[in-house]
C-alpha cells in the first residue's frame, strides 16, 4: 500500500453499460507505470509531450469519460479525479495536462444549453479531441467584438495548459460592448490563431503550456458556451459548481505528486537505490528518525487525501442536486474544495521538500530526478496560490462570505 490511496467512488448505473470505474483505474495505473519508466529523461528533455498525449489517447483516457452517441456508458465522470491522480503520481505535468483536458471538455455542461453541450461532447468523443486553454481571469482580457458577420476574437492569452497540441481551445473572453465575460471554444486551426511555445518554466515543463494570439478570429454563435459572470443574477448555483469541479482537479494533481515522491523515496530507502541506478548509501528504514519523517509525511498526505475525498463527495452531491442546488449549498461545496486544495498543496510542498532530505545528499543526483517533484509542485502552486484559498476559507468561516467564483488557470 502506498502513502495514500486514490479517492473512493460509488458504482454508477452506467457501469453496467460499458467499462466502469475499475476498468479505467486499471488502465490509468498501466499508463502511469508506462510514464514512470522514462519520467526522468522525458522531464529533463522538456520536449512538447506529443508522445505522452499519444499514449493517453491510445489508452482511451482522453475520451473514456465522455458519452458517445446516445450512450452514457462508462464510469461515473468523477472517476476522472482518480485517473488524474494516478497519472500525476508518475508525471505531475501530464497529470495537470489531463486534468485540464477533462475539465475543459466538460465545461459546456456548466455554461451551455443541453443541446449544444451534448453536440460538443459527442463530437469531442468521436474525434478524440484533446482540450487546452483555461477560463482564469487575465489582464488584458481577450476581447469579443461585433463584426459584419458575427463576432471576432482578439488578444493574447499567456501560459495556457495544453495549447501546443490542443484540438480545441476553451478560453475566457469579454464582450466589448457589454463587458460580460463569456466561455468561448475555438478551433486552433482557424485563421488568425497563432500558438507560441514561448514559455520556459522550471517545472510542469511537459504540460504543453504556451501562449495563444487571436487576431480577428471569427467566432460563431455555436462557439459561445455561455456567461462566466459571477453575478448571482446570471450565475446559477449549478453553473457555479464549475469552479470547485475545476479546483478539485488541482487538488488531485497535488496529491498525486505528493504520493509519487513518497513512493520513489520509500523505494530508495528500502533498497538503497532507485530502480535502474547504482546502489548508494541512504538512511536505513530501521532508523527511528527516518521512520518518524516518513510517518509525518504519510499522516500529512493521508489527511489531505481524506479531506479531498470529502470534497469529492460534496461535489458529487451537488451535481446530483442539479437545478435544485441552492446558493448556500454551492458555497459550502466551494469552501470544502478550497480546504482540500490547500491541504493537498501543503502535503505536496512538504513531501517534495522533505523526501529528498530523508534520502540524503545522493538525492541531488540528476539521474534520480527527485528534484522534478519539487519543481513541478512549486510551479503548480505559483499558478494556483495557496494563500488565496486560505483567505477564501477564512473569510467564509468568519463572515459567511461565499468563496469567489474563481476558475483554475
Amino acid at each position: 500500500m502506498g502513502p495514500a490511496s486514490a479517492p473512493p467512488g460509488s458504482t454508477s448505473p452506467s457501469d453496467r453499460t460499458g467499462p466502469g470505474r475499475a476498468h479505467w483505474l486499471r488502465v490509468a495505473r498501466e499508463a502511469a507505470d508506462d510514464l514512470a519508466t522514462d519520467a526522468v529523461t522525458r522531464e529533463q528533455a522538456g520536449k512538447a509531450p506529443f508522445d505522452e498525449v499519444s499514449r493517453l489517447r491510445e489508452a482511451g483516457l482522453l475520451t473514456c469519460l465522455m458519452p458517445t452517441g446516445s450512450q452514457e456508458g462508462g464510469p461515473d465522470r468523477l472517476t476522472a479525479y482518480a485517473v488524474v491522480r494516478e497519472i500525476a503520481a508518475a508525471d505531475g505535468a501530464i497529470g495537470q495536462l489531463l486534468g485540464s483536458h477533462y475539465f475543459l471538455s466538460w465545461s459546456a455542461r456548466f455554461f451551455a444549453g443541453p443541446a449544444l453541450a451534448a453536440q460538443i461532447e459527442e463530437r469531442s468523443a468521436a474525434e478524440e479531441w484533446c482540450w487546452g486553454g483555461g477560463f482564469a481571469r487575465q489582464e488584458p482580457a481577450l476581447m469579443l467584438t461585433r463584426a459584419s458577420k458575427g463576432l471576432v476574437l482578439n488578444g493574447r492569452q499567456s501560459y495556457t495548459t495544453g495549447v501546443l497540441f490542443a484540438d480545441r481551445l476553451a478560453v475566457r473572453a469579454m464582450r466589448q460592448d457589454t463587458g460580460e465575460p463569456l466561455a468561448v471554444v475555438v478551433d486552433p486551426t482557424r485563421r488568425g490563431v497563432v500558438i507560441d511555445g514561448d514559455t520556459d518554466p522550471f517545472g510542469q515543463r511537459l504540460a504543453a503550456g504556451g501562449s495563444v494570439e487571436f487576431d480577428d478570429v471569427r467566432v460563431g454563435a455555436e462557439d459561445v458556451l455561455g456567461s462566466l459572470s459571477a453575478d448571482e443574477d446570471l450565475l446559477a448555483p449549478r453553473a457555479a459548481l464549475a469552479a470547485p469541479v475545476g479546483r478539485l482537479f488541482s487538488a488531485q494533481v497535488l496529491l498525486g505528486m505528493a504520493e509519487g515522491v513518497l513512493a520513489e523515496a520509500r523505494e530508495y530507502s528500502r533498497t538503497g537505490h532507485a530502480p535502474g541506478h547504482p546502489a548508494w548509501p541512504a538512511g536505513t528504514p530501521h532508523d527511528p528518525q527516518v521512520q518518524t519523517a516518513y510517518g509525518e509525511l504519510t499522516v500529512l498526505t493521508r489527511s489531505a487525501s481524506a479531506l479531498t475525498d470529502q470534497a469529492l463527495e460534496a461535489v458529487r452531491g451537488g451535481l446530483e442536486r442539479g437545478e435544485e442546488l441552492t446558493y448556500d449549498e454551492s458555497a459550502d461545496i466551494s469552501a470544502l474544495v478550497a480546504m482540500a486544495e490547500t491541504a493537498a498543496a501543503r502535503a505536496a510542498q512538504e513531501s517534495t521538500t522533505r523526501a529528498p532530505e530523508i534520502v540524503g545528499a545522493r538525492s541531488t543526483s540528476a539521474r534520480l530526478g527527485f528534484d522534478r517533484f519539487w519543481r513541478n509542485t512549486r510551479t503548480h502552486t505559483l499558478y494556483e496560490p495557496v494563500t488565496h484559498r486560505l483567505r477564501d476559507v477564512g473569510h467564509y468561516f468568519l463572515n459567511g462570505a461565499p468563496p469567489p467564483f474563481v476558475l483554475p488557470a
